[in-house]
């Protein structure tokens, strides 16, 4: 008997928790999430990690007092990690439809997402980055151009999610009735 009490109470909560599900143009069109408002209120997720390295260096040369030619390099490198199953919130709509979600705070500190051509099928919103730059693809995140690191994570396949539940209430009534006597 306490192993079915356990039991069930187990099934009750595993099926009270959500199942993390990508976000799609069905999910918008099927919970009416037609405007800014409604999607601020919705938490987003990431699906794959997603690695932003950005390297800047300068070099001078000059000469010294005695004549020494003198070459100074220097360079100042930023990595941005975005582990998968990060949360993420919506900030606007792009010019081109595109989701732009924000993952933490700061002027112009968001990423990008938009539905692919090719996989029009599955109408996931990925990552929108510019693929055909050169020296590999590029994003621009708080004013900075950063390269989208493609070794290390899974920038190419990172999409939007979000939490899906299903919540059935069902009542119940039960009665006994007696009977009636003549």
């Amino acid at each position: 008997m306490k192993h079915l009490i356990f039991l069930s109470i187990v099934t009750f909560l595993i099926a009270s928790c959500g199942v993390k599900v990508p976000y799609t143009n069905q999910v918008r069109d099927e919970f009416a999430l037609d405007n800014e408002e409604k999607m601020g209120k919705v938490q987003f997720f990431i699906s794959h990690t997603i690695i932003l390295n950005q390297e800047v260096k300068s070099d001078n040369s000059n000469t010294t007092d005695n004549g020494t030619l003198v070459v100074n390099s220097s360079s100042e490198s930023e990595s941005v990690i975005v582990p998968a199953g990060t949360r993420c919130i919506f900030d606007s709509y792009g010019s081109k439809g595109e989701i732009k979600v924000r993952f933490e705070n700061g002027e112009n500190k968001v990423i990008p997402f938009v539905v692919k051509s090719e996989n029009a099928g599955s109408k996931r919103y990925f990552l929108d980055a510019d693929w055909n730059a050169q020296g590999g693809p590029k994003i621009n995140y708080g004013g900075e151009v950063y390269k989208v690191d493609l070794t290390r994570g899974s920038a190419r396949g990172a999409h939007l999610l979000v939490v899906r539940k299903k919540l059935q209430k069902t009542k119940r009534k039960e009665r006994v009735v007696k009977g009636m006597k003549i």
